[in-house]
């Protein structure tokens, strides 16, 4: 998958002819890659605000516009300890038989194989579950991963819905040490179908494959 670059916030008749075939270039392009409709409703994660406990709100130092499938993510670095606080949110109406993903590559490789995720559904029993997972190849079985099994550590796991139609997905990650130091590969997905409590594969066009990027969580 290409990389895509993120939006961060802090706090003649020849001539004619040459025209009408970028128009046309850029109509096939755009036709190949559509904007979705959760997409082009997305609001600005600066605007965006998470619950937190006894009546307190989650903040987060630094917020990015990623680029697909309309979400977010919002995180807070701690250079000390080369750690990440992150709220991966993206549309999921409450309800829906979907899932969202959201992790890092700690490979230092572009693209999906190798990530290890943090994944969120809805469960047959009506709660909202979310887990580690490593994406270790096209095909990953999306099961919840063993703690001996993750590159690094991963904890705070949690998700919820925001206004009925968003899911988010909270958790920490102590980010592997290298010379990558803050700055990696990150992968996020939503996918449209659970089958037996087991998030199923996702859409294999437009913004689902382009859903990648390079962040540098220390900007």
């Amino acid at each position: 998958m290409a990389a895509a670059a993120s939006t961060v916030r802090r706090g003649s008749a020849s001539s004619a002819s040459v025209s009408l075939a970028i128009v046309l270039a850029v109509v096939v392009t755009c036709s190949s890659f559509p904007l979705t409709r959760a997409a082009a409703k997305a609001a600005p994660c600066s605007s965006q605000t998470f619950s937190g406990t006894g009546g307190e709100q989650r903040l987060y130092a630094s917020c990015a516009d990623l680029p697909r499938l309309g979400a977010t993510l919002h995180y807070n670095y701690t250079a000390a300890t080369n750690t990440v606080a992150v709220a991966f949110r993206a549309p999921q109406a409450k309800g829906d038989d979907g899932w969202v993903a959201w992790g890092i590559n700690p490979s230092g490789r572009a693209g999906m194989v190798g990530t290890q995720a943090v994944v969120a559904f809805q469960h047959s029993n009506g709660s909202l579950v979310a887990y580690p997972t490593v994406l270790d190849s096209y095909a990953p079985p999306m099961a919840p991963a063993a703690p001996e099994d993750l590159a690094f550590p991963v904890s705070d796991v949690a998700a919820e819905y925001a206004d009925g139609k968003e899911m988010v997905v909270y958790a920490t990650l102590a980010l592997p040490a290298g010379k990558q130091g803050s700055k990696f590969t990150h992968v996020w997905q939503q996918g449209t179908a659970v089958v037996n409590d087991v998030p199923a594969a996702h859409p294999t066009t437009g913004d689902n494959i382009l859903s990648t990027a390079t962040i540098d969580f220390s900007d």
